[in-house]
């Protein structure tokens, strides 16, 4: 039977930053490559010393967070944070609330350790106060894991007072929280972390991936004093260290200009790619900010997120159904992720916008 799948699928699934802002990096590294000693960035180093600790306090608060170096550990970026979080704190059959959609990566690292994620119902596609405060009497979670800005995968953002009011009950029933702060800094004027209102509650993971590159591996875990043993101990375990040039890497450009050049250039490259996007899809529902990388798609008709997303891949985009993203038995909305930033160039972004409008006048 002949192979009708394209040769190239665009790519509008993954959620990456646009690869045109790191010249910045570049910079940076060809600096670091040019000094005399530039040999101890290939050793074994410690995970962190006192002056990155300071770049990553800088770019917590950044995001919203007011931490000092005493709360850092460093980590091989969000994924592996959560791993050693989850290892450290959690055992086999303890259960761990989330949103009905949440993280992947959330669902893959739960599983693996035996750790059952409870969902907790949304209002407007926030988590509800009231839900986690019920999940708290009655499902016996041990805490709660957020995504407060550009929530992967409904792409909105929990304004202040919910975060507030998710504080508040986590204090009052001991739940721990783990605030995913991936993607805190594509607001320019960033709101206030759900670590701000329960910095003894809240595990902070700031994340460098969709904010500054993937590629330097590196998350920064601001974590109560209270916890900070553990958590360090699984890290070691999981890691022995972080890369000492990516950590080098990633100071430098912090605590230089670099870091707010290459943050305006992520949102100005973002925003114009959601110009485009508006351009194609104005007539549908799609949630999300015009600096986020990423949208969440309410689909037309009856037809499931699953069915849209092989549809999507036989046409020649490649998107993410809800049913990714689903928590236990909650029901998946007719709803897929896509992605502005992962294709390659604008012009392929509009290749691919011009395929899904296509699929979705079919659905109307």
């Amino acid at each position: 039977m002949e192979d009708t799948k394209p040769k190239h699928l665009i790519e509008m699934g993954a959620t990456l930053p646009d690869s045109n802002s790191y010249q910045p990096l570049q910079l940076q590294l060809k600096d670091m490559l040019q000094e005399t000693d530039y040999a101890k960035w290939f050793g074994y180093g410690r995970s962190g010393s006192l002056w990155q600790k300071d770049a990553a306090v800088k770019l917590i608060r950044r995001g919203g967070f007011e931490t000092t170096v005493d709360q850092i550990l460093f980590a091989n970026g969000g994924q592996n944070a959560i791993a050693a979080v989850l290892a450290s704190l959690f055992k086999p059959g303890d259960r761990i609330g989330a949103d009905q959609h949440t993280y992947p990566g959330l669902k893959t690292v739960a599983a693996m350790f035996g750790i059952q994620i409870v969902p907790i119902k949304s209002e407007g596609h926030v988590m509800s106060s009231e839900a986690f405060e019920y999940a708290c009497k009655n499902e016996h979670i041990k805490g709660v894991y957020l995504i407060p800005d550009y929530h992967n995968s409904t792409a909105c953002c929990m304004p202040v007072a919910n975060r507030q009011m998710i504080a508040a009950i986590a204090k009052k029933y001991k739940q721990f929280i783990i605030e995913d702060a991936t993607y805190h800094l594509h607001h320019k004027q960033p709101f206030p972390a759900v670590a701000a209102f329960a910095s003894e509650q809240t595990i902070h993971i700031a994340s460098l991936s969709k904010s500054i590159s993937p590629g330097l591996r590196l998350a920064y875990v601001s974590v109560p004093d209270q916890l900070k043993d553990l958590i360090s101990k699984a890290l070691y375990n999981l890691n022995i260290s972080v890369s000492p040039l990516l950590a080098e890497l990633a100071a430098r450009t912090i605590v230089s200009n670099q870091l707010e050049d290459l943050l305006e250039g992520h949102r100005q490259q973002t925003t114009r790619r959601n110009q485009v996007v508006h351009q194609y899809l104005a007539d549908y529902t799609y949630l999300g900010a015009e600096t986020g990388s990423f949208h969440w798609l309410l689909l037309p008709g009856e037809i499931t997120g699953a069915q849209f997303e092989a549809l999507a891949s036989q046409q020649g985009i490649q998107v993410y159904a809800a049913e990714r993203f689903v928590v236990g038995n909650s029901c998946p909305e007719r709803a897929v992720r896509f992605a502005v930033c992962a294709p390659e160039t604008l012009e392929e972004l509009e290749r691919g916008l011009r395929i899904m409008k296509k699929l979705l006048n079919r659905l109307t």
